[in-house]
């Protein structure tokens, strides 16, 4: 299960560098990401095609197809009443279904998948997005299923992001405002614990971040647990500003009301599955600080880089893998909880992925021995001073590096008696 939830991750990061190209209109983005696809052996789809919605005619016409299919007439028109299967892209955002069509059939598509990309556009009263991706796979597991989800989610918001560079000077604005709120949403850096020295610090890439972090301490008077919590929105600028204000407040009126852990993770993920068409995937590590006497942390972590448990004592690191699968993923999934043990000196690294695989000039990752060598030479001093540690020898790393992004990181450590 741990390896589904990494490959999730893998699979995102390998879409999001596909679509990552120069292209800059939709169409052309579209053709050069399914053939990309198709050619990724990881992925082992066998061929795409790309359908356009031309309201008019109330039908799909076939724009573009790629791979080792059977070859389709150009300009071929698919009726929309005649599939009302499509209809159904507007909830479920994958769909896969046998083939209806005649032609198609005579073409030998005995079963297809397809997934909604785009704009979403009203005809006759029912909302379709404006192009469905098909594709063909030797055969369909629950992975085919979930890197088709993936697609859709960064196919969508690269061509979203490509509007917005025709609105600049209006979204420059709404950026500056909404960089405001977000500062003011963030909690005070430091903030203890009992024995606890936690130190966090989210600094955004541009003006708005997709990274969040916060402090959640308990509502009854007792004030026996502080709840931690680091995210990431899978989409870049003002949308992923926007969700992550959204499971800012989510997570929140959760907590509030006592929710079990793993009951808190299965509603954000239906809520953000529900709330956003188009950029659905968060990554969210949330964990517990409890004052019992073994100093017990509770965690979940829905495919959120694995924070780093250090036990300076004996030298050992431990990773806190996924526990479930990105938040938004799929309508319906379940989240494990687990648990570590924090002794006198332990440091717990939180931190997104601007941290972890930030790159140099060489396009080499920052890595995991890196962030395992910077914890040994700083486990003897404070919170504060770990994470700034952190942040200079990315900064250094990173110095002539093309791409960067946002980075945020929360220390906790257990002081020693």
């Amino acid at each position: 299960m741990y390896d589904n939830f990494v490959n999730q991750r893998n699979n995102y990061k390998l879409v999001e560098k596909l679509i990552s190209g120069e292209e800059n209109e939709e169409l052309p983005l579209l053709c050069s990401l399914v053939k990309d696809i198709v050619e990724e052996k990881n992925f082992e789809i066998t061929g795409g095609r790309i359908w356009e919605l031309h309201p008019e005619s109330q039908s799909y016409i076939l724009r573009y197809q790629y791979g080792n299919l059977a070859k389709i007439p150009d300009n071929y028109q698919i009726l929309i009443s005649e599939q009302p299967v499509l209809a159904k892209l507007m909830k479920d955002r994958v769909v896969l279904n046998n083939e209806t069509d005649t032609l198609l059939q005579e073409k030998g598509i005995k079963f297809y998948s397809v997934i909604g990309v785009g704009d979403v556009i009203t005809v006759d009263k029912q909302k379709y997005y404006k192009y469905a991706l098909g594709f063909n796979a030797p055969e369909i597991l629950q992975s085919f299923y979930e890197t088709l989800s993936i697609i859709s989610s960064v196919a969508t918001a690269a061509l979203r992001n490509l509007k917005a560079m025709v609105e600049t000077e209006r979204i420059r604005k709404d950026i500056v405002s909404a960089s405001e709120i977000q500062r003011n949403l963030l909690p005070d850096h430091h903030i203890t614990f009992n024995d606890y020295d936690v130190f966090g610090v989210c600094v955004p890439d541009s003006g708005v971040s997709g990274d969040y972090f916060d402090y959640i301490k308990s509502s009854d008077k007792e004030d026996d647990r502080l709840g931690i919590v680091i995210s990431d929105a899978a989409s870049k600028g003002l949308p992923a500003a926007i969700q992550s204000l959204f499971v800012s407040g989510a997570i929140r009126m959760g907590l509030s009301y006592s929710m079990r852990i793993s009951d808190l993770f299965s509603r954000m993920n239906s809520l953000i599955f529900d709330t956003f068409l188009y950029e659905r995937f968060v990554t969210l590590f949330y964990c517990e600080l409890t004052l019992s006497s073994n100093r017990l942390v509770l965690y979940a972590n829905a495919g959120h880089c694995a924070p780093i448990h250090y036990h300076p004592d004996i030298d050992k690191f431990k990773m806190l893998g996924p526990t479930g699968g990105f938040l938004g993923i799929l309508p319906q999934q379940k989240f494990g909880v687990e648990n570590i043990r924090m002794y006198p000196g332990d440091i717990l690294l939180l931190y997104t992925d601007g941290i972890s695989e930030a790159m140099n000039k060489d396009m080499e990752i920052f890595g995991e021995q890196r962030m395992f060598d910077i914890l040994r030479k700083t486990k003897d001093l404070s919170a504060k001073e770990i994470c700034y540690a952190f942040l200079e020898a990315v900064q250094k790393f990173t110095v002539d590096a093309d791409y960067s992004d946002d980075r945020t990181l929360v220390v906790v450590k257990r002081e020693k008696n």
